[in-house]
């Protein structure tokens, strides 16, 4: 019997999950400040007045660098709220670590205080998003939710989506279905992927035709 799409993704996430967790604390330190220092380094990075972090969970690349030089430079800092009625996210700003509660999923997050931006705000911001498995080519295999999907769904042409993650976890593809987003640019420890060849918000698109398929 040939398997779904979703049997694909399973098996994909149990594969590269079990990799990154047996990453050991230094090695998951050591490689994230490689990989944001990439993004530190990327001209995107520079002409974003707002960028959007996540706070990292199972060894996910953490954003504590960025964090720290976005309040140094002066950029809006926004986080990621899970609603759970409509299983999405909203966006908030953060001024300071001490401002993340723990929210669903055990996830660090803006706390209900913390009044959220409309997607419309988000025109020009960088947008950090995690992911278990990337491509160069803008595709990302998430933990199954659909929560970021629907964000970049959501967000302006003008907003730029980059994937942090580990070098091993960008494959040649990933198992893609009608529902999925690219992302724009794939930050590593060593590269970063500029994903996008068609025009500016056409790789966070899903692939014509709504037939499920992998990203090449």
């Amino acid at each position: 019997m040939a398997k779904t799409v979703a049997d694909e993704k399973e098996n994909l996430r149990r594969v590269v999950g079990e990799c990154r967790a047996a990453l050991s604390r230094a090695n998951v330190q050591r490689r994230s400040v490689f990989v944001q220092h990439q993004v530190l380094s990327s001209e995107e990075w520079n002409a974003a007045a707002r960028v959007m972090l996540y706070s990292a969970k199972d060894n996910e690349v953490s954003t504590d660098l960025l964090f720290e030089a976005a309040l140094a430079r002066g950029k809006t800092v926004l986080f990621p709220r899970v609603v759970p009625v409509s299983r999405s996210l909203s966006v908030a700003p953060v001024h300071s670590r001490s401002e993340l509660r723990l929210g669903a999923f055990g996830i660090l997050e803006p706390g209900p205080e913390a009044s959220a931006i409309s997607s419309d705000s988000m025109s020009g911001a960088l947008v950090c998003v995690p992911g278990l498995a990337f491509t160069p080519d803008g595709g990302r295999l998430g933990r199954g939710g659909g929560y970021y999907d629907r964000l970049l769904d959501e967000l302006p042409d003008e907003a730029i989506a980059v994937g942090l993650t580990y070098s091993f976890q960008v494959l040649d593809r990933v198992p893609w279905g009608p529902l999925d987003r690219r992302l724009d640019l794939i930050a590593t420890e060593s590269a970063v992927y500029r994903a996008c060849a068609a025009p500016q918000g056409a790789a966070r698109a899903a692939d014509g035709g709504g037939t499920p398929g992998w990203s090449s």
